[in-house]
């Protein structure tokens, strides 16, 4: 299976490759949904407060290793454009061991300082103790995750969207039958849901790793001399994705600490809305990562006419998504809030969300396709700007003045107004972005894996800096 992209149709190719990796995100966020459901008939309004806060410290970890992911994934799909199976074999493996040694680095000093970082996300007390618990369980496991996440990474950039869906699909699944065991047969509570949440990240490794190294191939044994001479390419794009993704978590803090002040109550309706609104735009978040192999298989063989249009068709995609999901969004606001037996505060905000709020989601998923072709165009420095930008610029004073003005429900509005002037400059950047690098090509031919193109099928036979 070699470039796949480079023919047919772009629109089917972004629906294609963004139903696969939906139905693996849908499965992954349908858990962890369902983990907070069990847990909220528990009785415990702490125990889904203790979710919120412990899974922003683990979004922030997460997010880190999703910039590894993302470095690895791009290097080896625009060496696959380049009809360079080799190098993308190098930089498959090469990537791998760097995403594995960074995660168990960060895991460890997260495990380390648990109880402070919790406690500078506002949690205290006993939901303190429990987000502790909680995130104690599941720390340690992220180095497998990250594994699991960086090989099926690997499978999708070469164009295998259905292996790679399997590895989420088979965690999530077990996953879902371990937590109602786990947390109430074994009468685990909290901390049965992390422990299958850490059997669910092994299978995952399990199954990506099989579709990576037994059905492609891909991996290949690396000196340390190519390890290290390979950090270059790979920190170039991987250190601005890093910054990219934490932007996200940066803000997401904020808006938690300004939430605390308002209880328990108001954090537990946060941290609900927060497992629903993954689950509901499942393919919002997977735009980014599907389109990515498309738009480097693309841009490795000089064909940016064909980058433009998957930018279009995902843009259109992502409009038209988000409209049907916050129209079944407003009709179930009712039936979301009684489900997870929400009251009070917790229970005007899920209501105010799903009828106010879910629309300005779209300016999201252009921020995520504009991301997504900023780092597989050698720009990843462009993405950790305007993610950076909605996050300082954006999220954090609109949270600040929404807070202040309106309360409780002024902050989860101004968390979605800082993403639309930022999602809407962002999508006009990368078609600019596109025409710049077409018109560069025009004039000066050159090396596909420099950032320009050879024409389709011609080889390269450029050997990776040694």
């Amino acid at each position: 299976m070699r470039a796949v992209f480079l023919r047919g149709s772009t629109m089917r190719h972004v629906v294609v490759m963004t139903s696969a990796s939906t139905v693996g995100l849908l499965a992954m966020f349908a858990v962890d949904m369902v983990d907070m459901y069990f847990l909220t008939l528990l009785g415990e309004q702490e125990l889904a407060a203790a979710v919120g806060f412990a899974g922003t410290l683990l979004f922030f970890l997460v997010s880190v290793s999703i910039g590894l992911q993302i470095a690895l994934g791009a290097l080896v799909a625009r060496a696959e454009g380049s009809h360079r199976r080799d190098l993308a074999s190098r930089y498959c493996s090469s990537a791998m061991t760097f995403n594995f040694l960074v995660a168990a680095v960060i895991s460890a000093i997260g495990w380390f300082n648990l109880p402070g970082l919790l406690g500078l996300l506002g949690a205290k007390g006993l939901t303190l103790e429990y987000a502790q618990s909680y995130a104690g369980i599941l720390l340690p496991s992220m180095p497998i995750l990250v594994l699991g996440m960086s090989a099926a990474t690997g499978v999708r950039a070469l164009g295998d969207a259905r292996r790679s869906m399997w590895a989420t699909v088979l965690g999530s699944l077990v996953n879902a039958v371990l937590d109602p065991l786990f947390i109430f047969t074994f009468d685990w509570g909290l901390e049965g849901a992390a422990l299958a949440s850490v059997v669910a990240r092994l299978v995952v490794l399990v199954v990506a790793w099989h579709a990576l190294a037994v059905v492609h191939k891909l991996p290949c044994r690396i000196t340390r001399d190519q390890f290290l001479a390979d950090l270059k390419p790979i920190m170039a794009i991987a250190g601005p994705a890093v910054l990219t993704n934490i932007a996200t978590p940066i803000g997401g803090s904020f808006v938690l600490i300004t939430m605390s002040r308002y209880g328990d109550s108001a954090v537990a309706g946060a941290a609900i809305m927060g497992r629903i609104t993954p689950l509901a735009m499942a393919a919002v978040f997977a735009l980014s990562g599907a389109i990515g192999p498309i738009v480097g298989q693309n841009a490795g063989a000089g064909r940016y006419d064909r980058v433009r249009s998957t930018l279009a068709s995902a843009a259109s995609f992502n409009v038209i998504y988000v409209a049907m999901v916050w129209l079944l969004m407003w009709l179930a606001a009712d039936f979301i809030a009684g489900a997870f037996s929400a009251s009070g505060l917790a229970r005007e905000l899920i209501v105010f969300y799903c009828h106010f709020l879910v629309g300005a989601f779209v300016f999201n998923g252009l921020l995520f396709v504009s991301n997504a072709s900023f780092n597989n165009l050698h720009h990843a420095h462009w993405a950790t700007a305007f993610n950076f930008g909605r996050a300082l610029l954006g999220t954090i004073p609109a949270v600040y003045l929404g807070a202040h003005w309106y309360g409780p429900r002024g902050v989860m509005a101004g968390e979605a107004v800082g993403s639309m002037l930022f999602g809407s400059l962002a999508i006009v950047a990368a078609f600019a972005l596109v025409s710049r690098l077409e018109r560069e090509q025009k004039s000066v031919p050159l090396d596909p894996l420099a950032n320009a193109a050879v024409p389709v099928g011609v080889p390269v036979n450029r050997e990776p800096p040694l």
